[in-house]
């Protein structure tokens, strides 16, 4: 589990809530047809923007990556493929059937070399399924960070909505006061959305995404090198870029053994 993503969220809300109820009582940052307007303007606006499936399947992948700390390690990646390749140069591409792995896109690319298809074709479905990934992860992103501008906006709407009201109001002077807090409330509800949940977890998403990616592009180059039946030493050496020049030390004395 991606720990810090949990602790920042929760550390975040608690604090500003916390601020919030110093000197006041709940109640008074709560104003239901503000939040409301916020919250389905907010939904509206997502919607109009993309469809359906893709808020569905965008709201799926949030929780499922950014919760989660799901993606490998790229040393243990290169060393699983260390071994890989060397279990190719003893038995051929064949040896690689018994092998067994968690990762599910290293796990494609075994399949494809032992159900024996040329090189080029492996290299294009790999390509691709990693193009596909990549495309799910920038549309996530992209709602989140749709939701983030969205949410200001429709906050300062209803303001205005708010501000409106109070102006038709100010033959009671004793109400505009309880009347500019409530049109308030709306900006604060929906910078509390954009700054604290839906921009946090867009560049987290965008964050996972990059490690993803970095791993797919390792497998295919790795995978590549393989059925070229390239010594597994170069491999790693290959492999290296991949990784912090810190991280390359515990490589080097593998290769050295």
């Amino acid at each position: 589990m991606d720990i810090l993503t949990l602790v920042g969220l929760i550390a975040g809300v608690a604090i500003v809530t916390a601020a919030m109820l110093a000197d006041a009582t709940i109640s008074t940052f709560l104003n239901l047809p503000g939040l409301a307007i916020v919250l389905g303007g907010t939904m509206a606006v997502t919607l109009i923007k993309f469809r359906l499936r893709s808020v569905t399947s965008s709201l799926r992948l949030a929780l499922s990556t950014v919760f989660r700390e799901q993606t490998d390690k790229p040393v243990a990646l290169i060393q699983e493929v260390n071994s890989l390749a060397k279990l190719v140069r003893k038995e051929g591409i064949l040896g690689l059937e018994s092998h067994q792995t968690d990762n599910e896109f290293l796990s494609k690319s075994i399949n494809l070399c032992v159900d024996g298809h040329p090189p080029e074709f492996i290299e294009e479905a790999l390509l691709e399924d990693m193009q596909q990934r990549m495309d799910r992860y920038d549309v996530a992103e992209r709602m989140f960070r749709g939701i983030g501008d969205a949410a200001p906006a429709i906050g300062m709407l209803g303001t205005l909505v708010g501000l409106v009201q109070m102006l038709n109001s100010l033959d009671d002077p004793s109400s505009i006061g309880p009347a500019m807090a409530i049109a308030l409330l709306t900006t604060l509800y929906g910078a509390f959305i954009a700054q604290l949940i839906a921009l946090p977890l867009a560049d987290k998403l965008q964050l996972k995404a990059e490690d993803e990616q970095r791993n797919m592009a390792l497998i295919v180059t790795s995978i590549q090198n393989i059925m070229k039946g390239q010594n597994p030493r170069v491999i790693t050496e290959l492999l290296s870029a991949y990784i912090p020049p810190e991280q390359r030390k515990g490589l080097i004395r593998e290769r050295e053994t």
